[in-house]
């Protein structure tokens, strides 16, 4: 069996969707010949952590980990805060509260100082352990998988030290991802991130993403040519469901961080109304967001006289999801607000378990954005504009309407099997096979 090097920052006891991608592609690589060697880090500060997807590491699966220094603990202390809190992406804080002159300086600092991103003191002692390790240990193709992108650093240097073929995934952009403007960087800093960037799109034997939008942007920004590879879904997660789930109550769900750059006011709108025109609507609606909710979110909902409608329920680990799922009428998949090319691209993870749960999806963004096409291909969805709040009224009375006359909805589109996991790591290591030949 072949042997491939995955350096990954997110592997459990990370949980999230960062951790999923090369989780699930370890998961199904040693079927197509490939057995995955994962390098990642110990000691690392994850933004949540779920213990439940350690039964997803096969034995085949080669885990090794090395001591990660990362500088969260001074930043915690500068701004006072609890050791158990966690840090947002890039340092950035998406909840709209004003900052202060600490998180100004830290954001500049982060930004200007660690370049690519707060992982970079682990390049050089990941590098030199690799040289060593892989001089005993040889594998036939190396994969790096960012943010962090100091991951594909890594990758990068190995590739020049000891010509192992290469292949870069980006499962979100680097210098064109939402926050990037937000970092307060110099020119200097601005154009050593460009600098790197390119090099890492150049030197790449392969650069994959995740979307067609992304892969277009890579290939703008020196890619020679970026693949496709979408995340997909575990059809063995999906199997957890328990008995039938019966409920005459109109209930939309949504999974996963809701920051208020996602915030879907045109929703909360039409809901408020619908709740004020039709007493049905009112007695059968219910809204449950399962994770964090941004501050703004919850305003915007009271406004429209939503409160009593809603239900706030913390992160549930990934064993817990199907059931959250099935528990639905309808699926919230509220993108950003905006029509930048990082949002036309953007393909959040969960939208493939979404599908395959059968549940209808209502997303809110881009109507020719890449998630827009594959819920319209697959049948899975509709999407209405970030603004379009007379849309989005008609939608979901459509919505109220059908679930009414046939209770359970659902959707058995056989083109939705086509984004499983199992088969995207087919697609994966044709591209290994394909780049890993001498």
């Amino acid at each position: 069996m072949k042997r491939v090097l995955i350096i990954t920052y997110y592997w459990p006891p990370s949980g999230g969707s960062g951790v999923q991608r090369w989780l699930k592609m370890s998961k199904y690589l040693p079927e197509y010949g490939w057995q995955p060697v994962v390098y990642t880090a110990e000691g690392a500060e994850y933004p949540v952590e779920d213990p439940s997807l350690e039964k997803d590491v096969r034995p085949e699966v080669e885990v090794i980990r090395q001591p990660i220094t990362e500088p969260y603990s001074f930043y915690k202390k500068f701004l006072g805060m609890k050791k158990e809190q966690k840090v947002k992406a890039g340092f950035i804080d998406d909840t709209g509260h004003k900052q202060g002159w600490k998180e100004r300086l830290s954001i500049w600092i982060r930004g200007n100082f660690f370049i690519p991103d707060a992982r970079c003191w682990w390049v050089k002692p990941s590098v030199k352990y690799l040289k060593s390790y892989l001089k005993e240990h040889p594998v036939d193709a190396i994969i790096s998988t960012g943010p962090p992108h100091s991951m594909h650093l890594i990758a990068m240097q190995l590739k020049e030290a000891l010509g192992i073929p290469w292949i870069a995934d980006f499962r979100d952009p680097w210098t064109e991802i939402d926050y990037y403007s937000k970092l307060r960087l110099t020119r200097w800093a601005d154009r050593k991130h460009h600098r790197l960037e390119h090099e890492v799109l150049t030197k790449a034997d392969k650069v994959v993403t995740v979307s067609p939008n992304w892969a277009r942007r890579l290939e703008a920004l020196g890619a020679p040519k970026a693949d496709v590879v979408y995340n997909g879904f575990d059809e063995s997660d999906l199997g957890q469901t328990g008995n039938p789930f019966v409920s005459d109550k109109f209930t939309l769900t949504y999974l996963g961080v809701l920051f208020k750059v996602r915030n879907p006011e045109c929703l909360w709108q039409a809901l408020g109304e619908l709740v004020g025109e039709d007493s049905r609507f009112a007695e059968k609606l219910q809204v449950k967001l399962i994770g964090q909710v941004d501050k703004e979110v919850t305003q915007t909902i009271t406004r429209n006289g939503l409160k009593d409608h809603v239900v706030l329920s913390p992160y549930i680990p990934h064993d817990q999801v199907a059931d959250a799922l099935h528990q639905s009428s309808v699926l919230l998949l509220p993108l950003m607000s905006n029509d930048e090319a990082d949002t036309l691209g953007l393909i959040p993870a969960k939208v493939f378990e979404y599908m395959a749960s059968g549940k209808p999806i209502l997303c809110i963004g881009p109507t020719n954005g890449d998630t827009a096409k594959i819920l319209t291909e697959t049948n899975s969805g509709v999407t209405v504009g970030f603004e379009d709040t007379s849309r989005m009224k008609t939608v979901v009375k459509d919505l109220f309407k059908k679930h009414l006359e046939i209770g359970l909805l659902s959707n058995d589109n056989p083109a939705i099997k086509e984004y499983s996991r199992k088969n995207q790591a087919e697609l994966f290591v044709r591209i290994i096979n394909t780049h890993s030949l001498r």
